[in-house]
């Protein structure tokens, strides 16, 4: 999902433009960068807990502003902003879990732990 900020960056700045977001282009750069050293930070064990941390952070900030399916009149529109809703809530559930799990030892990381 990180990379997807890099390769359609300027579809996703325009977007979130449309969400009212501040700065897009910089939001959607820097928001990819966190969900990139986010998940590569769990994967290989080197400051877990910071790199669930930024996916928390990044999934709590995005997810009403970006998809607020409530706010939604067209049926079909309401439906595709609600599944990416819950996809990002469940997507934070995990994180979170993540970010409980990096207090103790790392056993997950492919890498060795710093």
């Amino acid at each position: 999902m990180g990379l997807n900020h890099f390769m359609n960056t300027e579809d996703m700045a325009g977007y979130a433009a449309m969400k009212g977001v501040p700065a897009p282009e910089l939001a959607v750069t820097f928001s990819g960068g966190m969900l990139v050293l986010g998940g590569l930070s769990i994967v290989l064990g080197a400051y877990a807990a910071i790199g669930a941390g930024a996916i928390v952070v990044f999934l709590l900030v995005t997810t009403p502003m970006m998809h607020d399916f409530w706010t939604m009149e067209d049926p079909e529109q309401q439906q595709n902003e609600m599944t990416a809703f819950l996809k990002n809530v469940v997507m934070l559930g995990a994180a979170l879990g993540f970010l409980v799990l990096a207090g103790t030892d790392w056993p997950y990381a492919v890498g060795v732990g710093l």
